[in-house]
């Protein structure tokens, strides 16, 4: 037996707008994970062994390039493999 809800038109609207918005970022997560390999906070924090906030700084001060999606920072691998090059010399 099928069950029949009923939903108001502006909330559909809502619930549509939603899964475009996540199929969008779905798209966009998939097209920069085939071509190379990013990172996000956690990883580049262990990574150079770093606090949040002082990754935060870096992104402040402009020192290493992130891109966001949503509200969530990504980085490129090789872009912290450059910056820890860098910071070597």
């Amino acid at each position: 037996m099928m069950e029949l809800k009923i939903i108001e038109g502006k909330a559909l609207d809502r619930v549509k707008e939603r899964i475009k918005l996540l199929l969008e970022k779905s798209r966009v997560l998939t097209r920069y994970r085939n071509r190379e390999e990013w990172l996000d906070n956690q990883d580049v924090c262990q990574l150079l062994n770093i606090s949040l906030r002082t990754l935060q700084s870096y992104r402040d001060r402009g020192i290493l390039a992130y891109s966001m999606i949503g509200h969530k920072c990504y980085y490129k691998a090789s872009d912290v493999h450059v910056f820890v090059e860098k910071s070597k010399r």
